[in-house]
């Protein structure tokens, strides 16, 4: 059945005109399907469409077909079942981080929209709904014939404007226009709150904003929402991080309003690792979301003031909205369609993974630029270094998503005092990043390695 799949993909453009004509003559059998009964009709056409879709696309019967808008590749067989994909863990051969043994399926839903497009680029994939549980196993023919489209959501039509005396400092430093930088932390694993302000009060007037990752990895530690909580009651500026892995739409609107009635200003919304690699793996993945959809959501909340169901909040959040990018794995320079779809639902501003390799970073700000992508978001690039080629060479073949090229660890693994060299590469990275057109801040990322980090900062200027 995979290689049906593959199949498919490749033939993605006759395909979809297949599909174009049985869009236009379906509906003709509505009054048929009237006089038989929705229910019935669906029926009949229920095993019949899984049956073919099954062979050709691995269909899961999600009830909410998307086929057309992906490259004739189905995105209920990505292992995160994620509507906009593709995530940032894609393996440097182009295979998923999840299931090694196969092929990332957004990488194939980009082969296929090419073939469909030569110009896919000026016509970038809709922004897709989160799944709808209610239709799984539901008939999408059905659908077709009673003249249904294909789902897509629209972003707000327009964006609240937060009062200037009630920005977060990183969303006034980015419309300032000046080189922003931020800092990555990790909660503890303790429920005594003085390790996590002593780690943020290390950086305290030397960066804009600390992130507070969530879950990072797939490893347990205290609450993103929680830890943010704290940092922003003493006076520092946080990023609550938001995965999707570990909660359904529900618990994340109602973590989004805790965060904000806590103080906290920024989020920044992820789809998340795997499970399998963290220290719980056991536990069950739930992907209820995915980072463009979890985009509009938040979107929805602070621009309408209500919930993805509709409802109206009393008190909408205000919150700085950002999302993450990772320019450093395949399908590289075609992510600038993703990298899209985040602004275009509602990223302010944009972190990337660790950057090594600034060849690549600059053939994607060529994008960027292109696009005029730049003047819509800010762009900060990701930076940070360990203390040898070793660990730096663990952190690329272990940490998914992350890039290190062989030069780079030879460069380091070669030096006298590994260390120091590790420091001026990263040195050397940053001062690169900040002449790349388009390029808004750096963001600073080192698990445990704080005195390292503050020394970059202080040396980089």
């Amino acid at each position: 059945m995979y290689s049906v799949r593959l199949w498919s993909v490749r033939h993605a453009r006759r395909l979809k005109n297949l599909y174009a004509l049985f869009s236009r003559f379906a509906p003709l059998a509505a009054p048929v399907a009237r006089t038989l009964g929705v229910e019935r009709t669906a029926s009949i056409l229920r095993p019949l469409e899984q049956q073919a879709k099954g062979f050709l696309f691995d269909c899961r019967m999600c009830g909410q077909c998307v086929l057309s808008a992906t490259g004739m590749a189905c995105p209920m067989n990505c292992a995160k079942e994620m509507r906009n994909g593709p995530c940032g863990g894609v393996r440097p051969d182009g295979h998923c981080e999840v299931k090694p043994g196969m092929r990332c399926v957004w990488i194939e839903a980009t082969d296929g929209t090419k073939q469909i497009s030569a110009d896919h680029k000026a016509h970038p994939t809709p922004l897709l709904p989160a799944v709808d549980q209610r239709k799984r196993g539901s008939s999408t023919w059905i659908q077709v014939i009673h003249g249904g489209k294909d789902p897509a959501f629209q972003p707000p039509i327009r964006e609240k404007t937060t009062p200037e005396a009630e920005e977060s400092p990183l969303e006034t430093a980015c419309r300032s226009g000046r080189f922003v930088v931020t800092v990555e932390i990790a909660p503890p694993d303790s429920a005594d709150p003085s390790v996590l302000l002593a780690r943020a009060e290390r950086f305290r007037g030397l960066v804009d904003a600390m992130n507070i990752t969530d879950g990072a990895g797939g490893n347990c530690h205290m609450s993103s929402v929680a830890a943010s909580a704290i940092l922003a009651h003493a006076g520092f500026n946080p990023v609550y991080q938001v995965a999707c892995r570990d909660r359904n739409r529900i618990a994340i609107q109602g973590d989004i309003l805790g965060a904000a009635a806590l103080g906290v200003k920024n989020i920044l919304c992820l789809t998340g690792d795997d499970v399998s690699q963290g220290d719980h793996p056991q536990a069950k993945p739930v992907f209820d979301l995915d980072a463009v959809s979890l985009l509009h959501v938040a979107r929805g909340m602070v621009d309408r003031g209500e919930f993805v169901s509709g409802r109206k909040l009393e008190s909408p959040p205000r919150l700085f909205i950002g999302a993450s990018c990772n320019p450093f794995v395949p399908p590289f320079t075609d992510r600038i369609a993703n990298l899209e779809k985040k602004i275009v639902a509602g990223a302010r501003f944009i972190q990337t993974q660790f950057c090594f390799d600034l060849p690549l970073l600059q053939a994607f700000m060529a994008e960027v630029r292109a696009r005029d992508l730049h003047r819509q978001a800010r762009i900060i690039i990701g930076v940070g270094t360990l203390s040898s080629a070793k660990a730096l060479r663990w952190m690329g073949t272990h940490v998914p998503g992350v890039h290190i090229p062989e030069a780079v660890l030879q460069r380091i693994g070669n030096a006298a005092d590994q260390k120091a060299e590790a420091m001026q590469v990263c040195l050397e990275t940053i001062g690169a990043i900040r002449g790349v057109e388009g390029v808004a801040g750096i963001h600073l990322m080192g698990h445990k390695n704080d005195e390292t980090l503050v020394e970059l900062i202080r040396r980089a200027g």
